[in-house]
C-alpha cells in the first residue's frame, strides 16, 4: 500500500496534470469504489463542470479540491491515476474516467478494486470519516516531541503497532515504520510506554527524516507501486532493513531478520534494535 512518501509524489504529479481542467463528464465502471454519495449517479452528476484547482494530500488520502466539492480519494493497495487522451482505449482494470473538457482523461485503474473515493461539500471533508478521525501530519508544527511522549505514554501496544495507528500520526505504514524503527535503534515489539525520553527523541527525529528522505527520492517501489507518469521512486535503494531479511545489516553486518507484528511482517536488525525490557523512567 502506498504510504506518505508514495502519495505525496502522486500529489505533486497530479498538480502538474490535472490542475485547472474543468470536468466535463464522469464515468463509473466499478460502483463500489464510490462511497459517498452512496448512488454513484450523484457523483457524476455532482462532478460535471466542476474545475480541479489543487490536489492536496491528508495522510495517505488525495483531496481534490473543486469549485464545490472535495473529493476524498485513497489509493489502497495498487490505485493508480493517469492521464490518457480520450480516445485512447482502456482495460478491464480502468474503473474510473474523468473525463474534461480539453479532451484528456484522468483514469483511476486498481487492479485489486480496494481503492475509495468519497464525495462532500467544501469544507465538510475533515469533519467527516475517512478524515475526520486522522492523528497530525509527521511534517506539522503539531507533530510535536512532546505530542509524540504523551500518546505512545499511554499505552502499553508494541511500538510498531502504535506508530501505525493513523489516529496517533498519519502517513506511516510498514515501510517507514520498519525504517525509522531501525534508525532510531528501537526493536519493533518493544512497549510504546517503555521508551526512554532519549529513545523518544530519537524516533521523533527519525520518523521526519525517514520520511523526509523518500519524499525526496520519489518514494519507494514496492511491489507494483509508480506515480501517475509511470516513473518509480528510488528510496527502496535506501533501505536499511524492510524486505532485507536474510541480508546484512548495513551498519554491522549482523544478518537482518523478519518477524510478525500486530499481523504485518516486521525486518530488524537483532544487534542495532535490541529486545530491552526496562520501563521507561
Amino acid at each position: 500500500m502506498p504510504e506518505l512518501p508514495e502519495v505525496e509524489t502522486v500529489r505533486r504529479t497530479l498538480t502538474q496534470l490535472v490542475n485547472g481542467k474543468t470536468i466535463k463528464d464522469v464515468k463509473v465502471l466499478w460502483t463500489k469504489i464510490i462511497k459517498k454519495p452512496e448512488e454513484p449517479e450523484q457523483f457524476c452528476d455532482a462532478l460535471r463542470g466542476q474545475t480541479i484547482h489543487d490536489v492536496e494530500r491528508r495522510g495517505k488520502f488525495l483531496k481534490f479540491i473543486l469549485d464545490d466539492y472535495v473529493m476524498v480519494s485513497h489509493l489502497r493497495m495498487e490505485g493508480r491515476y493517469g492521464l490518457y487522451d480520450k480516445d485512447e482505449p482502456y482495460d478491464k482494470h480502468t474503473h474510473v474516467l474523468f473525463a474534461f473538457t480539453d479532451g484528456t482523461e484522468l483514469r483511476y485503474r486498481d487492479v485489486r478494486k480496494f481503492g475509495t473515493m468519497h464525495l462532500f461539500s467544501k469544507g465538510e471533508e475533515e469533519e467527516n470519516l475517512p478524515l475526520s478521525q486522522l492523528g497530525p501530519e509527521p511534517f506539522s508544527k503539531e507533530f510535536t516531541l512532546e505530542y509524540l511522549e504523551k500518546k505512545l505514554a499511554k499505552t502499553n501496544r508494541k511500538i510498531k503497532v502504535a506508530l501505525l495507528d493513523q489516529t496517533n500520526v498519519v502517513g506511516l505504514g510498514n515501510i517507514y515504520v520498519d525504517e525509522a524503527l531501525f534508525r532510531a535503534g528501537i526493536y519493533p515489539e518493544r512497549e510504546a510506554n517503555s521508551l526512554t525520553k532519549k529513545e523518544m527523541k530519537k524516533l521523533h527525529h527519525e520518523i521526519i527524516q525517514t520520511l523526509n528522505n523518500a519524499v525526496e527520492k520519489g518514494g519507494s517501489t514496492i511491489r507494483s507501486y509508480v506515480n501517475t507518469q509511470g516513473e518509480i521512486g528510488m528510496f527502496q535503494l535506501q533501505l536499511f532493513v524492510y524486505g532485507q531479511n536474510g541480508k546484512a545489516c548495513q551498519k554491522c553486518g549482523t544478518e537482518i531478520e523478519k518477524t510478525v507484528v500486530g499481523g504485518r511482517g516486521t525486518h530488524y536488525c537483532p544487534k542495532c534494535q535490541k529486545n530491552k525490557t526496562k520501563r521507561k523512567k
